[in-house]
């Protein structure tokens, strides 16, 4: 087992080394190429074939060499290249971070050295106000604990002009007046009463704040009619009660008036 992982390596190794076994095979079909295109030569001619193809192969074998290390230079260029522009953008933002951190340091220092300056300010925004205060009889007699007469006076009079002026601006004010629709049935003695006069009868009442509406005649029975008649009324004038009186004074005509409906205007 060994010895068969010893050989399995040699032959990766011959695989991977750049050897020409076969050399031979393509010197040999290179010349008889050059023979074909230029015909038999002579042992010379020969000789001086070798050397042109050891020359071309010896051109091409340089050709590689230096193609390939041309790659290589030109990629170790450009990484330098790059690298010396890190370097300039690193030393540029350090100088900043430099700057920066000396500007804080004065700062800091000039702080330290005047921290009374600082505190002025302060003490100047709240001053403190001065009392003077002197002894003598004649502050004590200009000082009126209670007050004068003539100031209550001047008050009163302000006070009184004010609630005339309300009074007034009130009286202006036009007042709201209350009124009722009321509509009354007024019933007769029988049917041989005559409505029409009833009905004037009515109506002749009057008083102020009262104002008679529309009217109609509603059937009771046995061929008997009642007046309903629409009024309007001022509530701090005329009441339900002195409609009533006034209009049963016609005896011979009405035998009851009574309230059919009451609503607030």
């Amino acid at each position: 087992m060994p010895k068969q992982s010893a050989n399995m390596s040699g032959l990766q190794c011959l695989a991977t080394e750049n050897i020409w076994f076969d050399k031979q095979r393509y010197d040999e079909a290179e010349r008889r190429f050059y023979e074909g295109v230029n015909g038999p030569s002579s042992p010379q001619q020969q000789v001086k074939t070798a050397l042109q193809q050891a020359k071309g192969r010896q051109q091409k074998r340089q050709h590689r060499n230096s193609s390939s290390h041309g790659g290589g230079d030109q990629e170790l260029v450009s990484r330098m290249k790059s690298l010396e522009l890190e370097n300039q953008t690193l030393h540029k933002v350090v100088q900043e971070m430099r700057a920066a951190l000396q500007k804080l340091e004065s700062r800091v220092v000039m702080l330290e050295k005047s921290p009374a300056a600082a505190a002025v300010p302060c003490a100047k925004a709240a001053p403190v106000k001065q009392v003077k205060v002197e002894n003598g009889d004649d502050d004590d007699d200009d000082i009126d604990l209670f007050g004068s007469d003539d100031d209550d006076e001047e008050a009163t009079r302000l006070k009184q002009e004010r609630l005339d002026a309300y009074a007034a601006k009130k009286a202006k004010k036009p007042a709201l007046i209350a009124k009722s629709s009321i509509i009354l049935d007024v019933k007769p003695w029988d049917d041989e009463t005559d409505m029409a006069q009833l009905e004037q009868c009515v109506r002749s009442v009057q008083m102020d704040g009262l104002l008679w509406g529309a009217s109609k005649l509603v059937p009771v029975g046995y061929g008997i009619k009642k007046l309903q008649i629409n009024c309007v009324v001022e509530d701090d004038k005329v009441g339900t009660d002195i409609l009533e009186e006034e209009i049963t004074k016609f005896e011979d005509f009405v035998q009851s008036v009574d309230v059919a409906a009451f609503n607030k205007i």
